[in-house]
């Protein structure tokens, strides 16, 4: 359909081209209402005073006392620029790191000082959630909800939970699926003081119950499905592409669930294309859990692509009518991404065209395996962070990722948002390994740093130093 063009500088916007609408940012959409696609937050470049270089960034550094500068969100307000000032919510958001990690590198196969691993864990609710969480917030504040919903399996309660408690603006309900989330999460869910309802099913059914509920009763929903969620999840790009200096790597990997990231970071580079502040894009990999592994099946079994926008839908059709079919549901210990109904597929479709990217799965036992690895780094990250470095381990063996690429693997969640895992996997317990991990497939612990058990004799424990150290 033909839409008239807006005049507004930041406006939302449905990201099929046959229909194109438009929307004012006022509006809460998570879907456009013209033909049920997607929509992104969309700015007039043109009239807007976008940066002619990142220098500007990199002055702000020097304003720590600015809490807009202090942000690693909000320090690149030129760049999503659709609130205003007064309206942006932070809480100190976005201050990670980007580090090489040799050892982790020669794991994957990579030469030395080409491996980086950028980690989100250090965001205030310990994930990378709190990035997409304060731009929603600040659309949130801009248009007077009072309260605010997600579905979760796990880190988006924990993020949307911090925010309600730290800026009192909302009261959050959190919709989670009977058993599907581990309790590092849950804990701070609850401890910050949100409204939880556990419903019977999985993530996808409480993806689908939040929505509906979220419509009806006029309730703020932050699930990624939001466009502003992904305006905030852009800057994690910024800020790697800050730590190199600004120079574009070779290969971004990132964990698939939702496939927010990955959406947002096909949107950031395109943007910064179009701006001419880079003047490529790099390569990227997004990596499915094998029991959640939805992407991986349409897009590298299926031959699901974007094609420009003019996607053939009917493999995803026929494929969920499998999944209900067989019952089939998501079954992973990476619980962050232990979805089958990814919510943004289609925006990720859209960045796998732009950043001419791949799509792989890898089994428990790989991430498992390369969690320990990330951990003996001095890095640790929950299970579905591991699935990053995992991938790309994969691609380096089958010679698509090139040793001497440089290449940004994302660590999403720190370690103790699922700790169950990690104690299995080190542990001399047989009983507890098989009981958390044996079950899921997982039959060795490789790099497990076990614990040496012995009395309680000085001469014994001089031997054991001796002996393992």
């Amino acid at each position: 359909m033909a839409v008239a063009a807006r005049t507004d500088l930041a406006f939302q916007q449905c990201i099929a081209p046959a229909c194109g609408a438009t929307f004012s940012i006022d509006e809460v959409l998570t879907s456009c209402p013209s033909c049920g696609n997607l929509l992104d937050v969309t700015y007039d470049w043109d009239r807007l005073p976008a940066p002619s270089s990142f220098e500007v960034f990199e002055r702000k550094w020097m304003r720590r006392s600015d809490p807009l500068a202090l942000s690693g969100v909000w320090r690149f307000h030129e760049l999503l620029p659709f609130a205003p000032r007064e309206s942006v919510v932070t809480i100190g958001e976005g201050q990670t790191l980007l580090s090489v990690s040799d050892g982790v590198g020669r794991y994957v196969g990579m030469n030395a000082g080409q491996l980086h691993l950028q980690y989100e864990g250090l965001n205030p609710s310990g994930s990378f959630k709190d990035n997409g969480m304060s731009a929603a917030f600040s659309h949130a504040r801009m248009i007077g909800a009072t309260r605010a919903a997600c579905a979760s399996t796990g880190n988006t309660s924990a993020s949307l939970a911090v925010y309600c408690a730290v800026t009192r603006l909302m009261r959050g309900i959190i919709f989670i699926g009977s058993g599907k989330i581990s309790y590092g999460k849950l804990s701070q869910a609850l401890d910050y003081g949100a409204l939880t309802i556990q419903i019977t099913g999985d993530f996808d059914d409480a993806m689908a119950r939040v929505k509906e509920v979220a419509s009806k009763m006029g309730i703020y929903l932050v699930n990624s499905v939001n466009p502003f969620r992904l305006e905030g999840q852009k800057t994690i790009m910024f800020r790697v592409l800050e730590s190199l200096g600004w120079e574009v790597p070779d290969w971004i990997v990132v964990p698939g669930g939702n496939l927010g990231n990955s959406s947002s970071f096909g949107k950031a580079f395109a943007e910064l294309r179009h701006l001419g502040l880079i003047d490529r894009i790099p390569r990227l990999a997004v990596i499915n859990a094998a029991g959640a592994n939805t992407l991986h099946e349409l897009f590298h079994n299926r031959g699901l692509r974007w094609n420009g926008g003019h996607t053939d839908l009917a493999p995803v059709c026929h494929y969920y009518d499998e999944l209900d079919r067989d019952g089939k549901r998501a079954d992973t210990l990476a619980s962050a991404i232990e979805i089958n109904r990814p919510v943004n597929l289609n925006k990720c479709l859209r960045a796998l065209e732009v950043c001419d990217g791949v799509v792989r799965e890898v089994s428990e036992q790989e991430i498992l395996d390369a969690k320990a690895q990330v951990g003996a780094g001095g890095l640790g990250c929950e299970p579905a962070s591991a699935a990053s470095v995992a991938g790309a381990r994969k691609l380096v063996n089958e010679g698509v990722i090139g040793r001497d690429d440089r290449v940004v693997c994302i660590l999403t969640g720190h370690q103790l948002k699922d700790p169950n895992a990690t104690v299995a996997y080190h542990t001399t317990d047989q009983k507890l390994f098989n009981e958390v991990l044996g079950s899921r497939g997982v039959s060795r612990a490789s790099y497990a740093n076990r614990a040496v058990s012995v009395g309680n004799r000085f001469d014994e424990i001089v031997q054991a130093i001796d002996l393992y150290s």
